[in-house]
């Protein structure tokens, strides 16, 4: 029976709810205005952090009513305002008529025709001033429904859907023409609060060109419209294209005045903006390092803005400023304002001291600005111990005894992640050139075990940063030696590589191109764990870095390895897949097939075994690149296996036999780069070598390759060769001359 009793129970709440939302709407159709201008005012009342009554109002229609009323106003005759490029033009003319009219309605006038004539002067003013009340009454009116539509803007995500469905953000951005202050900064207010959420589409700012310059122009009307305009800027500059419009639209010079502004609000959105705007962006990077303002280069502005009795949240967005100036180029890695001011500030950053967001971001900040600078990840691994204090960014969550500690946990359990996302950023990019740096970490607490256990999180933010990590740290001899062998980490990367998306896909293959150099333990166990399918996967991949990587293993798995791993690699690829690497778009994954091709094409018996069955399509593959317009690395490791074919027993018959190849080697060995002459005269090198089975046979063989090589004018070529000024070519092509008198 309480099953049968609940059920009316709760339609009968919700009818009840459903008619109190109800009478709100209704009041917006009421055909006297100053009823519905009551009825806005107190839905605005009501909806005042009550999210339960806003998802009603927007089910039962007051949306579409309240623009309604907003477009009307926007439209109503006595509303027009002239408007002249991006300025709103004003009458002065309506204020001075306004003033007389009020004399004259107070004044005697005695005379009849005076009297008449009064009258009728006295009807116009009144009609005046009754429109000039109308208007300020439908000002108020559009204020206010636009404070309740930013009211529903502060609900739920889906409110903002409802609101964007609705067309709200067009409706907004008419309403910035009109004159009235206190309406455009109601309508920016709803408008950055539409625009901040991540439903939004961002490039709804951006469709019709004249917006931009406009939001530019109302930056100086009020202390508000530069802190709401700021926030829509930073929070719609998702791309280089964004970034482009602001600065064309002149985003620098407006923006960089309000950083002195007097309002903490307005200073700190204007240095939100810049950062966004600066970030990987060289164009506005270095017209950012040539601003003035109030004297002062803008650089220096960010500098004044890392001093300690900041706001940490200035302080950081500033060393973000300057972090991206940086990154692009305007300022030098070891300008003082780098070196002692921002790696400092962002190092103070990631200390216990600092809420967990900002340690969060600090560290991010800091990975980011030291990446490509060692010296820099030199001096900031040596700054107040911060090895050792990013490892206490993996003790969140912290364990909890009493119930009074929930909060806590749940604060900790939602930044765990981000923590342990940001301290794997900042120890890749700690670890990525110094060898001391790396064993620092290695030997931080349980490092190698939290990098194991990060490749297998939740958090696909997670494993990549974990993955980078472990990508930095195995270009280190030492480290693969040891810690990667004593951890195994080979086991949960390949796990990773099993099923993840392509970003985490690319790193994890970097990885493990690494441990499968020669020197690596982890060589041999994952030989055995049958990589060679997954790697001859990747090659196939639409990604050139993934065929980069792939085809990467595959080379560092071939270099001196067994006939039996490298006939493997071969049938795996297949004959028509490694052909078609050898003609792929991306010099890349061309350089690095033509790296497997030498290597699985080294040693005699291997080289003679491969040329017998593959001979005939790796010379076409040869041909077509040394004829092909490829750079000059490319057509030396291209010659570089034709040397080693060469070097076969029978597979330098090959060679010998294809008068177009032996044309091809002359002319690189009258090349103008010593490189290619020298690639070239090796192959002449070991066509000459004498090194066959029997000693007759091996003379008789020799002896014709000479005799066809001399009529073909090589040894001509190697004696001039042997005058040549690059020490190595001239060492060689005397070798190869002592062959032929040998």
């Amino acid at each position: 029976m309480a099953c049968l009793l609940e059920a009316p129970l709760r339609i009968s709440v919700l009818s009840e709810v459903t008619a109190t939302s109800r009478h709100y709407v209704d009041r917006l159709f009421h055909p006297d205005p100053q009823k519905v201008l009551q009825g806005v005012i107190d839905m605005k009342n009501a909806v005042i952090g009550n999210n339960k009554q806003k998802a009603n109002l927007i089910v039962l229609g007051a949306v579409p009513r309240l623009l309604y009323l907003l477009q009307q106003g926007l439209s109503s005759s006595e509303l027009r305002t002239e408007v002249l490029g991006s300025e709103l033009r004003t009458e002065v003319l309506g204020s001075e008529l306004r003033t007389e009219c009020a004399v004259v309605l107070g004044s005697e006038l005695r005379t009849e025709g005076v009297v008449v004539l009064g009258s009728e002067l006295r009807t116009e003013c009144v009609v005046l001033l009754g429109s000039e009340l109308r208007t300020e009454g439908a000002v108020v009116l559009r204020t206010e429904c636009v404070v309740v539509l930013g009211s529903l803007a502060m609900g739920t995500e889906n409110n903002i859907k409802s609101l964007v469905d609705c067309h709200i953000i067009p409706a907004l951005l008419q309403g910035l023409v009109c004159p009235d202050l206190i309406f455009i900064e109601a309508c920016l207010r709803c408008l950055r609060t539409v625009f901040i959420s991540p439903v939004t589409p961002v490039q709804l700012l951006y469709t019709d060109p004249t917006v931009i310059p406009h939001l530019m122009s109302l930056l100086s009307r009020s202390p508000r419209t530069q802190d709401y305009i700021t926030q829509i800027f930073s929070h719609c500059c998702k791309s280089p294209e964004h970034q482009t419009v602001l600065f064309n639209h002149g985003a620098i010079q407006n923006i960089a005045p309000m950083l002195i502004s007097l309002s903490y609000k307005v200073r700190m959105q204007a240095l939100k903006c810049f950062s966004v705007l600066a970030y990987e962006n060289t164009q506005v990077s270095m017209t950012l390092v040539n601003v003035l303002v109030d004297g002062d280069l803008l650089s220096q502005v960010f500098v004044r803005m890392l001093q300690r009795d900041l706001p940490i949240e200035m302080q950081l967005t500033a060393a973000k400023c300057l972090t991206y100036m940086c990154r692009a180029g305007a300022i030098r890695t070891d300008d003082r304002c780098i070196v002692l001011k921002t790696l400092p500030c962002l190092v103070r950053m990631c200390s216990k001291e600092r809420l967990l967001d900002e340690r969060v971001e600090g560290a991010e900040t800091l990975a980011y600005l030291m990446e490509p600078d060692v010296e820099l990840q030199r001096i900031a691994s040596v700054t107040d111990h911060l090895v050792a204090m990013l490892a206490d960014y993996f003790k969140y969550p912290s364990s909890v005894s009493a119930i009074t500690d929930i909060k806590r946990l749940d604060h900790d359990l939602k930044h765990a992640h981000e923590l342990r996302q940001a301290a794997f950023k900042l120890y890749a990019s700690l670890g990525s050139n110094d060898e001391d740096i790396r064993k620092k970490i290695t030997e931080t607490e349980n490092m190698m075990d939290r990098i194991v256990s990060g490749l297998s999180e939740s958090s696909i933010k997670v494993r990549l940063a974990a993955v980078r990590c472990l990508h930095s740290l195995s270009r280190s001899v030492q480290q693969l030696r040891t810690s990667f062998h004593d951890h195994a980490v080979w086991k949960p990367l390949m796990k990773l590589l099993q099923n993840a998306p392509d970003e985490v896909l690319v790193m994890a293959s970097s990885t493990l191109c690494n441990l499968l150099l020669e020197f690596s333990p982890s060589k041999e166990p994952i030989l055995e764990s049958g990589v060679v399918e997954l790697l001859c996967s990747l090659t196939q991949s639409d990604s050139p870095a993934l065929r980069v990587n792939g085809i990467w293993a595959l080379m560092n798995m071939a270099f001196q390895a067994d006939q039996k791993v490298k006939g493997e690699i071969v049938r795996a690829l297949g004959t028509e897949q490694l052909f078609r690497l050898l003609s792929d778009r991306d010099t890349n994954v061309l350089m690095k097939t033509l790296g497997l091709l030498r290597n699985l094409l080294s040693t005699r018996p291997h080289i003679d075994q491969i040329m017998s069955s593959h001979g005939k399509q790796i010379m076409q593959a040869v041909t077509l690149i040394l004829e092909g317009e490829h750079s000059i690395e490319v057509k030396e490791q291209t010659l570089c296996i034709l040397a080693n074919i060469a070097d076969g027993n029978t597979a330098k018959e090959l060679i010998m036999t294809n008068d177009d190849i032996l044309q091809k080697i002359k002319y690189y060995m009258g090349h103008s780069n010593a490189k290619l002459q020298l690639a070239a005269t090796f192959c002449i090198s070991n066509l000459i070598w004498n090194e066959e089975g029997s000693e007759a046979d091996a003379m008789t063989g020799c002896q014709e390759r000479q005799d066809k090589l001399r009529e073909l004018g090589f040894v001509d070529i190697l004696h001039k060769l042997t005058q040549a000024l690059d020490p190595n070519l001239c060492e060689r092509a005397k070798t190869a001359m002592q062959h032929y008198l040998a």
